[in-house]
Protein backbone atom coordinates (compact mmCIF):
# COMPACT_ATOMS: atom_id res chain seq x y z
CA UNK A 1 0.00 0.00 0.00
CA UNK A 2 1.43 3.43 -0.92
CA UNK A 3 2.31 5.87 1.82
CA UNK A 4 -0.62 8.20 2.65
CA UNK A 5 1.33 11.35 1.91
CA UNK A 6 2.18 10.15 -1.58
CA UNK A 7 -1.39 9.30 -2.46
CA UNK A 8 -2.73 12.44 -0.84
CA UNK A 9 -0.63 14.52 -3.20
CA UNK A 10 -2.95 13.71 -6.12
CA UNK A 11 -5.99 14.96 -4.24
CA UNK A 12 -4.36 18.07 -2.83
CA UNK A 13 -2.51 19.19 -5.93
CA UNK A 14 -4.76 22.23 -6.17
CA UNK A 15 -4.52 23.11 -2.47
CA UNK A 16 -2.62 26.20 -1.44
CA UNK A 17 -2.32 27.47 2.15
CA UNK A 18 -2.97 31.12 2.82
CA UNK A 19 -0.26 33.15 4.55
CA UNK A 20 -0.65 33.09 8.32
CA UNK A 21 -1.70 36.71 8.50
CA UNK A 22 -4.17 36.50 5.63
CA UNK A 23 -7.90 35.95 5.86
CA UNK A 24 -10.06 34.09 3.37
CA UNK A 25 -11.58 36.55 0.93
CA UNK A 26 -15.30 36.96 1.39
CA UNK A 27 -15.92 37.44 -2.31
CA UNK A 28 -14.26 36.55 -5.57
CA UNK A 29 -15.27 36.76 -9.18
CA UNK A 30 -15.81 33.74 -11.39
CA UNK A 31 -14.06 34.14 -14.73
CA UNK A 32 -15.37 31.85 -17.46
CA UNK A 33 -13.46 30.45 -20.41
CA UNK A 34 -13.47 27.30 -22.57
CA UNK A 35 -14.56 24.01 -21.01
CA UNK A 36 -12.60 20.76 -20.97
CA UNK A 37 -13.40 18.14 -23.56
CA UNK A 38 -15.45 16.11 -21.07
CA UNK A 39 -18.17 18.79 -21.16
CA UNK A 40 -20.48 18.37 -24.17
CA UNK A 41 -21.21 21.37 -26.35
CA UNK A 42 -24.85 22.44 -26.50
CA UNK A 43 -26.54 23.02 -29.84
CA UNK A 44 -26.04 26.51 -31.30
CA UNK A 45 -26.75 29.25 -30.48
CA UNK A 46 -26.40 28.07 -26.85
CA UNK A 47 -22.92 27.95 -25.41
CA UNK A 48 -21.22 26.53 -22.34
CA UNK A 49 -18.31 28.08 -20.48
CA UNK A 50 -16.27 26.96 -17.50
CA UNK A 51 -14.35 28.49 -14.63
CA UNK A 52 -12.93 27.70 -11.20
CA UNK A 53 -13.44 29.07 -7.72
CA UNK A 54 -11.04 28.79 -4.80
CA UNK A 55 -12.54 27.63 -1.50
CA UNK A 56 -11.13 26.57 1.88
CA UNK A 57 -10.64 22.87 2.37
CA UNK A 58 -12.20 23.40 5.80
CA UNK A 59 -14.68 26.27 5.94
CA UNK A 60 -14.34 26.32 9.71
CA UNK A 61 -10.66 27.25 9.25
CA UNK A 62 -10.63 29.51 6.19
CA UNK A 63 -6.95 30.43 6.56
CA UNK A 64 -5.86 26.86 5.92
CA UNK A 65 -5.34 24.93 2.69
CA UNK A 66 -7.61 25.65 -0.24
CA UNK A 67 -8.98 23.64 -3.14
CA UNK A 68 -10.54 24.64 -6.43
CA UNK A 69 -14.09 23.82 -7.46
CA UNK A 70 -14.86 23.57 -11.18
CA UNK A 71 -17.97 25.41 -12.40
CA UNK A 72 -19.82 25.45 -15.73
CA UNK A 73 -22.46 27.81 -17.07
CA UNK A 74 -24.95 27.78 -19.93
CA UNK A 75 -26.40 31.31 -20.14
CA UNK A 76 -30.12 31.98 -20.27
CA UNK A 77 -31.59 32.59 -23.70
CA UNK A 78 -34.44 34.93 -22.75
CA UNK A 79 -34.72 38.69 -22.55
CA UNK A 80 -33.49 40.66 -19.51
CA UNK A 81 -37.10 40.96 -18.35
CA UNK A 82 -37.41 37.16 -18.32
CA UNK A 83 -34.26 36.60 -16.29
CA UNK A 84 -34.69 34.99 -12.86
CA UNK A 85 -31.01 34.52 -11.96
CA UNK A 86 -28.95 31.34 -11.84
CA UNK A 87 -30.05 27.76 -11.33
CA UNK A 88 -27.46 25.47 -9.78
CA UNK A 89 -27.93 21.83 -10.72
CA UNK A 90 -26.64 18.59 -9.22
CA UNK A 91 -27.18 15.08 -10.66
CA UNK A 92 -26.84 13.11 -7.43
CA UNK A 93 -24.53 10.41 -6.19
CA UNK A 94 -22.84 11.46 -4.05
CA UNK A 95 -20.06 11.41 -6.59
CA UNK A 96 -21.89 12.57 -9.71
CA UNK A 97 -20.10 15.10 -11.89
CA UNK A 98 -22.09 18.30 -12.34
CA UNK A 99 -19.82 20.03 -14.83
CA UNK A 100 -21.40 18.37 -17.91
CA UNK A 101 -24.80 18.19 -16.21
CA UNK A 102 -25.39 21.90 -16.82
CA UNK A 103 -25.52 21.04 -20.52
CA UNK A 104 -27.24 17.65 -20.49
CA UNK A 105 -29.94 18.50 -17.95
CA UNK A 106 -30.59 21.97 -19.34
CA UNK A 107 -31.34 20.46 -22.74
CA UNK A 108 -34.32 18.65 -21.17
CA UNK A 109 -35.68 21.57 -19.13
CA UNK A 110 -38.85 23.38 -20.24
CA UNK A 111 -38.12 26.30 -22.55
CA UNK A 112 -39.40 28.84 -20.03
CA UNK A 113 -36.76 27.68 -17.54
CA UNK A 114 -34.00 27.78 -20.14
CA UNK A 115 -34.97 31.33 -21.03
CA UNK A 116 -35.10 32.44 -17.39
CA UNK A 117 -31.96 30.99 -15.82
CA UNK A 118 -28.27 30.66 -16.36
CA UNK A 119 -27.85 26.95 -15.61
CA UNK A 120 -24.82 26.40 -13.39
CA UNK A 121 -23.13 23.04 -12.99
CA UNK A 122 -20.28 22.26 -10.65
CA UNK A 123 -18.17 19.29 -9.66
CA UNK A 124 -18.59 18.94 -5.89
CA UNK A 125 -15.37 18.68 -3.92
CA UNK A 126 -13.81 15.26 -4.41
CA UNK A 127 -15.48 14.78 -7.79
CA UNK A 128 -14.39 15.24 -11.40
CA UNK A 129 -12.23 18.34 -11.71
CA UNK A 130 -12.68 19.53 -8.12
CA UNK A 131 -9.81 17.85 -6.25
CA UNK A 132 -10.94 14.35 -7.27
CA UNK A 133 -10.86 11.67 -4.62
CA UNK A 134 -8.76 8.51 -4.86
CA UNK A 135 -9.37 5.45 -2.71
CA UNK A 136 -7.07 3.16 -4.64
CA UNK A 137 -8.21 -0.45 -4.84
CA UNK A 138 -11.16 0.18 -2.48
CA UNK A 139 -10.78 -3.19 -0.81
CA UNK A 140 -11.05 -5.07 -4.08
CA UNK A 141 -14.19 -3.29 -5.32
CA UNK A 142 -12.79 -3.15 -8.85
CA UNK A 143 -11.62 -6.76 -8.98
CA UNK A 144 -13.04 -8.57 -11.99
CA UNK A 145 -14.84 -10.76 -11.24
CA UNK A 146 -15.63 -9.28 -7.85
CA UNK A 147 -16.48 -11.22 -4.73
CA UNK A 148 -20.11 -12.21 -4.26
CA UNK A 149 -21.67 -9.12 -2.62
CA UNK A 150 -24.28 -11.17 -0.72
CA UNK A 151 -22.57 -13.05 2.12
CA UNK A 152 -24.14 -16.32 3.26
CA UNK A 153 -22.77 -18.06 6.34
CA UNK A 154 -20.09 -17.16 8.92
CA UNK A 155 -17.07 -17.47 6.64
CA UNK A 156 -18.61 -15.32 3.91
CA UNK A 157 -19.79 -12.75 6.46
CA UNK A 158 -16.31 -12.47 7.95
CA UNK A 159 -14.85 -12.00 4.47
CA UNK A 160 -17.51 -9.37 3.72
CA UNK A 161 -16.59 -7.35 6.80
CA UNK A 162 -12.90 -7.70 5.99
CA UNK A 163 -13.58 -6.23 2.56
CA UNK A 164 -15.35 -3.26 4.14
CA UNK A 165 -12.40 -2.73 6.49
CA UNK A 166 -9.94 -2.90 3.61
CA UNK A 167 -12.00 -0.37 1.68
CA UNK A 168 -11.95 2.03 4.63
CA UNK A 169 -8.18 1.54 4.97
CA UNK A 170 -7.68 2.24 1.26
CA UNK A 171 -9.73 5.44 1.49
CA UNK A 172 -7.74 6.56 4.53
CA UNK A 173 -4.53 5.93 2.61
CA UNK A 174 -5.81 7.77 -0.44
CA UNK A 175 -7.57 10.72 1.18
CA UNK A 176 -5.60 11.00 4.41
CA UNK A 177 -6.21 14.21 6.31
CA UNK A 178 -9.02 15.37 4.01
CA UNK A 179 -11.46 12.64 5.15
CA UNK A 180 -13.48 15.00 7.38
CA UNK A 181 -13.85 17.68 4.71
CA UNK A 182 -15.38 15.83 1.77
CA UNK A 183 -18.80 16.25 3.32
CA UNK A 184 -22.19 17.61 2.36
CA UNK A 185 -21.88 20.42 4.91
CA UNK A 186 -18.62 21.60 3.36
CA UNK A 187 -20.09 21.31 -0.14
CA UNK A 188 -23.05 23.56 0.67
CA UNK A 189 -20.55 26.20 1.78
CA UNK A 190 -18.92 25.82 -1.66
CA UNK A 191 -22.35 26.30 -3.26
CA UNK A 192 -22.80 29.53 -1.37
CA UNK A 193 -19.37 30.68 -2.47
CA UNK A 194 -20.45 30.07 -6.09
CA UNK A 195 -23.56 32.17 -5.44
CA UNK A 196 -21.43 34.98 -4.04
CA UNK A 197 -18.92 34.82 -6.90
CA UNK A 198 -21.78 35.11 -9.40
CA UNK A 199 -23.18 38.14 -7.58
CA UNK A 200 -26.53 36.49 -6.86
CA UNK A 201 -28.61 37.23 -3.73
CA UNK A 202 -30.05 33.70 -3.51
CA UNK A 203 -29.33 30.17 -4.63
CA UNK A 204 -31.93 28.64 -6.93
CA UNK A 205 -31.34 24.93 -7.27
CA UNK A 206 -32.38 21.73 -9.01
CA UNK A 207 -31.10 18.62 -7.29
CA UNK A 208 -31.82 15.01 -8.22
CA UNK A 209 -31.42 12.04 -5.88
CA UNK A 210 -28.49 12.88 -3.54
CA UNK A 211 -28.81 16.39 -4.97
CA UNK A 212 -32.02 16.70 -2.93
CA UNK A 213 -30.05 15.97 0.23
CA UNK A 214 -27.58 18.65 -0.82
CA UNK A 215 -30.41 21.15 -1.37
CA UNK A 216 -32.00 20.36 1.99
CA UNK A 217 -28.62 20.81 3.68
CA UNK A 218 -28.18 24.18 1.97
CA UNK A 219 -31.61 25.25 3.20
CA UNK A 220 -30.59 24.27 6.73
CA UNK A 221 -27.35 26.25 6.60
CA UNK A 222 -28.54 29.25 4.56
CA UNK A 223 -32.34 29.47 4.84
CA UNK A 224 -32.42 33.19 4.06
CA UNK A 225 -30.26 32.72 0.96
CA UNK A 226 -32.36 29.84 -0.31
CA UNK A 227 -34.27 30.69 -3.46
CA UNK A 228 -36.50 28.42 -5.54
CA UNK A 229 -35.47 24.81 -5.17
CA UNK A 230 -36.81 21.74 -6.94
CA UNK A 231 -35.80 18.54 -5.13
CA UNK A 232 -36.45 15.62 -7.47
CA UNK A 233 -36.39 11.97 -6.32
CA UNK A 234 -35.90 12.78 -2.69
CA UNK A 235 -33.37 11.18 -0.37
CA UNK A 236 -35.10 11.13 3.00
CA UNK A 237 -33.64 12.59 6.19
CA UNK A 238 -32.06 9.32 7.25
CA UNK A 239 -28.42 8.57 7.96
CA UNK A 240 -26.75 7.31 4.78
CA UNK A 241 -26.52 3.75 6.07
CA UNK A 242 -30.19 3.69 7.09
CA UNK A 243 -31.11 5.00 3.65
CA UNK A 244 -29.07 2.23 2.00
CA UNK A 245 -30.96 -0.44 3.96
CA UNK A 246 -34.34 1.09 3.07
CA UNK A 247 -33.33 1.22 -0.58
CA UNK A 248 -32.16 -2.41 -0.61
CA UNK A 249 -35.62 -3.53 0.49
CA UNK A 250 -37.42 -1.27 -1.95
CA UNK A 251 -35.38 -2.92 -4.69
CA UNK A 252 -36.87 -6.28 -3.72
CA UNK A 253 -40.37 -4.94 -4.38
CA UNK A 254 -39.21 -3.43 -7.67
CA UNK A 255 -37.60 -6.66 -8.77
CA UNK A 256 -40.81 -8.55 -8.05
CA UNK A 257 -42.61 -6.03 -10.25
CA UNK A 258 -40.01 -6.64 -12.95
CA UNK A 259 -40.53 -10.40 -12.71
CA UNK A 260 -44.30 -10.02 -13.09
CA UNK A 261 -43.88 -7.58 -15.98
CA UNK A 262 -41.48 -9.90 -17.79
CA UNK A 263 -43.89 -12.81 -17.33
CA UNK A 264 -46.72 -10.70 -18.76
CA UNK A 265 -44.61 -10.40 -21.92
CA UNK A 266 -43.69 -14.07 -22.22
CA UNK A 267 -44.06 -13.95 -26.01
CA UNK A 268 -41.37 -11.26 -26.13
CA UNK A 269 -38.85 -12.49 -23.56
CA UNK A 270 -39.49 -16.25 -23.23
CA UNK A 271 -38.40 -16.32 -19.57
CA UNK A 272 -41.54 -17.89 -18.16
CA UNK A 273 -45.30 -17.37 -18.11
CA UNK A 274 -45.42 -16.53 -14.39
CA UNK A 275 -43.44 -14.31 -12.03
CA UNK A 276 -42.00 -17.33 -10.19
CA UNK A 277 -40.82 -18.84 -13.48
CA UNK A 278 -39.04 -15.60 -14.36
CA UNK A 279 -37.52 -15.52 -10.89
CA UNK A 280 -36.17 -19.04 -11.36
CA UNK A 281 -34.64 -18.00 -14.68
CA UNK A 282 -33.07 -14.96 -13.00
CA UNK A 283 -31.60 -17.09 -10.20
CA UNK A 284 -30.31 -19.59 -12.74
CA UNK A 285 -28.37 -16.81 -14.47
CA UNK A 286 -26.91 -15.51 -11.22
CA UNK A 287 -26.00 -18.97 -9.98
CA UNK A 288 -24.35 -19.79 -13.29
CA UNK A 289 -22.25 -16.62 -13.22
CA UNK A 290 -21.34 -17.25 -9.57
CA UNK A 291 -20.10 -20.77 -10.33
CA UNK A 292 -18.47 -19.87 -13.64
CA UNK A 293 -17.82 -16.15 -14.27
CA UNK A 294 -17.46 -15.26 -17.93
CA UNK A 295 -14.57 -12.98 -18.90
CA UNK A 296 -14.58 -11.20 -15.56
CA UNK A 297 -18.38 -11.05 -15.27
CA UNK A 298 -19.58 -12.75 -12.11
CA UNK A 299 -22.14 -12.21 -9.34
CA UNK A 300 -20.94 -8.73 -8.34
CA UNK A 301 -21.05 -7.54 -11.93
CA UNK A 302 -24.46 -9.15 -12.42
CA UNK A 303 -25.90 -7.45 -9.34
CA UNK A 304 -24.56 -4.07 -10.48
CA UNK A 305 -26.30 -4.53 -13.84
CA UNK A 306 -29.56 -5.44 -12.09
CA UNK A 307 -29.26 -2.52 -9.67
CA UNK A 308 -28.86 -0.06 -12.51
CA UNK A 309 -31.68 -1.55 -14.60
CA UNK A 310 -34.25 -1.67 -11.81
CA UNK A 311 -34.05 2.08 -11.30
CA UNK A 312 -35.51 3.03 -14.70
CA UNK A 313 -38.25 1.04 -16.42
CA UNK A 314 -36.90 1.87 -19.88
CA UNK A 315 -33.94 -0.39 -18.97
CA UNK A 316 -36.09 -3.41 -18.18
CA UNK A 317 -36.24 -4.66 -21.76
CA UNK A 318 -32.45 -4.70 -21.90
CA UNK A 319 -32.25 -6.59 -18.61
CA UNK A 320 -34.77 -9.21 -19.70
CA UNK A 321 -33.03 -9.60 -23.06
CA UNK A 322 -29.71 -10.00 -21.26
CA UNK A 323 -31.08 -12.77 -19.06
CA UNK A 324 -32.47 -14.61 -22.08
CA UNK A 325 -29.22 -14.25 -24.04
CA UNK A 326 -27.20 -15.75 -21.20
CA UNK A 327 -29.61 -18.67 -20.84
CA UNK A 328 -29.51 -19.37 -24.57
CA UNK A 329 -25.88 -18.60 -25.39
CA UNK A 330 -23.99 -18.52 -22.09
CA UNK A 331 -22.88 -14.95 -22.75
CA UNK A 332 -23.44 -12.05 -20.32
CA UNK A 333 -22.30 -9.43 -22.84
CA UNK A 334 -25.78 -7.92 -23.14
CA UNK A 335 -25.63 -7.21 -19.39
CA UNK A 336 -22.23 -5.52 -19.41
CA UNK A 337 -22.13 -1.75 -18.87
CA UNK A 338 -21.16 0.52 -21.74
CA UNK A 339 -18.31 1.95 -19.63
CA UNK A 340 -15.97 -0.28 -17.67
CA UNK A 341 -16.61 -0.25 -13.93
CA UNK A 342 -12.92 0.39 -13.25
CA UNK A 343 -12.71 3.43 -15.55
CA UNK A 344 -11.12 6.58 -14.04
CA UNK A 345 -14.47 8.36 -13.78
CA UNK A 346 -16.07 5.35 -12.10
CA UNK A 347 -13.20 5.05 -9.62
CA UNK A 348 -13.59 8.70 -8.65
CA UNK A 349 -17.35 8.32 -8.32
CA UNK A 350 -17.12 5.27 -6.08
CA UNK A 351 -14.45 6.90 -3.90
CA UNK A 352 -16.34 10.19 -3.52
CA UNK A 353 -19.54 8.30 -2.80
CA UNK A 354 -18.09 6.58 0.27
CA UNK A 355 -16.09 9.60 1.40
CA UNK A 356 -19.19 11.80 1.48
CA UNK A 357 -21.51 9.24 3.04
CA UNK A 358 -19.04 8.44 5.79
CA UNK A 359 -18.41 12.14 6.53
CA UNK A 360 -22.11 12.94 6.88
CA UNK A 361 -23.33 10.89 9.84
CA UNK A 362 -22.34 8.39 12.54
CA UNK A 363 -21.43 4.93 11.30
CA UNK A 364 -23.20 1.59 11.81
CA UNK A 365 -21.61 -1.10 13.95
CA UNK A 366 -20.34 -4.18 12.08
CA UNK A 367 -22.76 -6.48 13.92
CA UNK A 368 -25.66 -4.32 12.80
CA UNK A 369 -24.58 -4.61 9.16
CA UNK A 370 -24.67 -8.39 9.36
CA UNK A 371 -28.01 -8.33 11.19
CA UNK A 372 -29.53 -6.10 8.53
CA UNK A 373 -28.24 -8.33 5.71
CA UNK A 374 -29.73 -11.36 7.44
CA UNK A 375 -33.07 -9.57 7.83
CA UNK A 376 -33.03 -8.60 4.18
CA UNK A 377 -32.19 -12.16 3.18
CA UNK A 378 -35.12 -13.31 5.31
CA UNK A 379 -37.33 -11.19 3.04
CA UNK A 380 -35.62 -12.62 -0.04
CA UNK A 381 -32.67 -15.03 0.02
CA UNK A 382 -31.05 -13.37 -3.00
CA UNK A 383 -31.24 -9.58 -2.52
CA UNK A 384 -29.39 -6.87 -4.45
CA UNK A 385 -27.01 -5.18 -1.99
CA UNK A 386 -25.06 -3.10 -4.52
CA UNK A 387 -26.31 0.17 -3.03
CA UNK A 388 -25.13 -0.63 0.52
CA UNK A 389 -22.24 1.78 0.11
CA UNK A 390 -22.25 3.27 3.61
CA UNK A 391 -21.50 -0.11 5.21
CA UNK A 392 -17.80 0.63 4.93
CA UNK A 393 -18.30 3.56 7.31
CA UNK A 394 -18.24 1.00 10.13
CA UNK A 395 -14.45 0.98 9.78
CA UNK A 396 -13.94 4.60 8.77
CA UNK A 397 -10.85 6.36 10.11
CA UNK A 398 -12.77 9.60 10.78
CA UNK A 399 -15.89 9.62 12.94
CA UNK A 400 -18.19 12.58 12.32
CA UNK A 401 -19.50 14.14 15.51
CA UNK A 402 -23.01 14.89 14.27
CA UNK A 403 -25.55 14.29 11.52
CA UNK A 404 -25.93 16.65 8.59
CA UNK A 405 -28.70 19.17 9.40
CA UNK A 406 -31.50 19.17 6.83
CA UNK A 407 -34.31 21.65 6.19
CA UNK A 408 -35.36 24.74 8.08
CA UNK A 409 -38.63 26.42 9.09
CA UNK A 410 -37.05 29.69 7.96
CA UNK A 411 -36.51 28.57 4.36
CA UNK A 412 -39.06 29.52 1.68
CA UNK A 413 -41.35 26.82 0.28
CA UNK A 414 -39.51 24.27 -1.82
CA UNK A 415 -40.97 21.92 -4.44
CA UNK A 416 -40.39 18.21 -3.88
CA UNK A 417 -40.96 15.76 -6.73
CA UNK A 418 -41.24 11.98 -6.45
CA UNK A 419 -42.21 8.90 -8.42
CA UNK A 420 -44.75 6.81 -6.53
CA UNK A 421 -42.76 3.57 -6.91
CA UNK A 422 -39.16 4.78 -7.27
CA UNK A 423 -37.00 2.02 -5.73
CA UNK A 424 -33.81 4.11 -5.60
CA UNK A 425 -35.26 6.93 -3.49
CA UNK A 426 -38.51 5.54 -2.03
CA UNK A 427 -41.29 8.12 -1.76
CA UNK A 428 -41.43 7.86 2.04
CA UNK A 429 -38.25 9.93 2.04
CA UNK A 430 -40.07 12.82 0.36
CA UNK A 431 -42.85 12.73 2.93
CA UNK A 432 -40.34 12.76 5.78
CA UNK A 433 -38.19 15.55 4.36
CA UNK A 434 -41.23 17.75 3.73
CA UNK A 435 -41.92 17.78 7.47
CA UNK A 436 -38.62 19.66 7.86
CA UNK A 437 -39.61 22.20 5.18
CA UNK A 438 -42.88 23.87 6.28
CA UNK A 439 -44.98 25.23 3.43
CA UNK A 440 -43.25 23.09 0.83
CA UNK A 441 -45.26 20.98 -1.62
CA UNK A 442 -44.89 17.47 -3.00
CA UNK A 443 -45.57 16.59 -6.63
CA UNK A 444 -46.13 12.84 -6.99
CA UNK A 445 -46.05 11.01 -10.31
CA UNK A 446 -48.51 8.19 -9.70
CA UNK A 447 -48.27 4.83 -11.45
CA UNK A 448 -44.59 5.38 -12.17
CA UNK A 449 -41.66 3.14 -11.27
CA UNK A 450 -38.59 5.15 -12.25
CA UNK A 451 -35.93 7.28 -10.58
CA UNK A 452 -35.75 10.88 -11.81
CA UNK A 453 -38.95 12.71 -12.72
CA UNK A 454 -38.78 16.43 -13.58
CA UNK A 455 -37.55 17.03 -17.13
CA UNK A 456 -36.87 13.31 -17.27
CA UNK A 457 -40.10 11.33 -17.55
CA UNK A 458 -41.72 13.62 -20.12
CA UNK A 459 -44.76 14.20 -17.93
CA UNK A 460 -46.46 17.51 -18.73
CA UNK A 461 -48.19 17.77 -15.36
CA UNK A 462 -44.90 17.48 -13.46
CA UNK A 463 -42.88 19.64 -15.83
CA UNK A 464 -45.43 22.45 -16.01
CA UNK A 465 -45.85 22.55 -12.23
CA UNK A 466 -42.10 22.72 -11.66
CA UNK A 467 -41.58 25.29 -14.42
CA UNK A 468 -44.30 27.56 -12.98
CA UNK A 469 -42.61 27.35 -9.60
CA UNK A 470 -39.13 28.11 -10.96
CA UNK A 471 -40.15 30.86 -13.37
CA UNK A 472 -43.06 32.55 -11.63
CA UNK A 473 -42.61 31.41 -8.04
CA UNK A 474 -45.99 29.67 -8.12
CA UNK A 475 -46.29 27.36 -5.13
CA UNK A 476 -49.21 24.93 -5.55
CA UNK A 477 -51.98 25.46 -3.00
CA UNK A 478 -51.76 21.79 -2.09
CA UNK A 479 -49.76 18.74 -3.04
CA UNK A 480 -50.08 17.74 -6.68
CA UNK A 481 -50.71 14.24 -8.04
CA UNK A 482 -49.93 13.61 -11.69
CA UNK A 483 -50.94 10.61 -13.76
CA UNK A 484 -47.96 8.46 -14.63
CA UNK A 485 -47.27 6.20 -17.60
CA UNK A 486 -47.49 2.82 -15.88
CA UNK A 487 -45.18 0.00 -16.87
CA UNK A 488 -43.62 -0.11 -20.35
CA UNK A 489 -45.18 -2.02 -23.20
CA UNK A 490 -42.41 -4.61 -23.36
CA UNK A 491 -41.44 -4.15 -26.97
Amino acid sequence: MPHPSAVLLALTATMTPLPAQATAPETQTLHFDACPGSVPRPAAPDRVECGRISVPLDWNHPRGPRIEVAVSRVPATGTPAERRGVLLVNPGGPGGSGLPYAVTKRAKLPESVRRSYDVIGFDPRGVGRSAPADCGAMGGLFDSPGADPVPVGPAAESAYLAGLRNMADDCAAGAGDVLPYLSTEQTVRDMDAIRTALGEPRTNFLGVSYGTYLGAAYAARFPHRTGRMVLDSVVGPWDPYDFDVIQSRALLRQRDTFFAWTAAHQDRFDLGAGAQSVRRAYLHVRQGLTAHPVAGFGPAEFDRAVYRALGRTERWTGLADGLRTYLREGSPDALRPATAFDSPDSRTYEAANRLVKCADAPAPAPHRILSDIRRTRHLDPQPVLTGMEASTCAYWHHRPSHRTPLGSPDAPPLLLVASAHDPVTPIEGAHRLRRLLPGSRLVTLDNDYSHGVFASRGNACVDETAAAYLVDGTVPRADVRCTGPGLPAGQ
